[in-house]
């Protein structure tokens, strides 16, 4: 695993250990990132299943100006502290231990806004429509923020019908696939 354009370009991250994280390929990564980027000017992200932190500091290192990262795991957590030491600049990370459900209570309360969001729960507890309802509930994105949901073939995220949401693309790598939609505030 490395972090693949921008400033920390080359630079090798760490997995979690074990099996209950499974981290976004290299490829995967960069074809995502030239779907939605490639590079950014600022703007803030919120990984809330982050796992080893890849996407997020691939997207620091793309231009994004300030990343949030949630886990649950006690090794994600360790290993995306040691992945954002990687890059020599960790005023630009904030890292919470909790399940998500509580990560976005307290990040509405605080008031935080994204507009780049990556959902990649595990496969089998995927609460995808869940988790979107409820930033929307809590007003936590920006006006045409990209999420990008990253599932397995049988998720079946809609296309259609998705009240603020606009599906953008999908796009399927082996049994990963990539959706992306764009919030609307109307």
């Amino acid at each position: 695993m490395r972090v693949v354009a921008g400033n920390f370009r080359g630079r090798k991250l760490t997995a979690v250990p074990g099996m209950a994280t499974r981290p976004t390929t290299d490829k995967v990564k960069e074809a995502l990132f030239n779907i939605i980027g490639p590079y950014f000017n600022g703007g803030q992200s919120l990984d809330l299943f982050a796992g080893s932190g890849g996407l997020s500091i691939e997207g620091v290192s793309r231009g994004i100006a300030r990343a949030t990262l949630v886990d649950r795991q006690y090794q994600a957590i360790k290993t995306i502290k040691r992945n954002i030491a990687v890059t020599k600049q960790p005023a630009k990370f904030t890292v919470y231990k909790m399940d998500a459900r509580k990560a976005l209570r307290m990040l509405g309360k605080q008031g935080e806004r994204f507009d780049l969001v990556y959902l990649d729960p595990p496969y089998a507890k995927q609460q995808i429509l869940k988790n979107l309802a409820k930033m929307v509930d809590l007003d936590l994105l920006n006006d045409g923020a990209i999420i990008v949901a990253e599932t397995n073939q049988a998720a079946k995220l809609p296309i259609t019908d998705l009240p603020h949401f606009t599906f953008i693309r999908r796009q399927t790598y082996g049994i990963t696939v990539l959706t992306i939609y764009r919030f609307r505030k109307e």
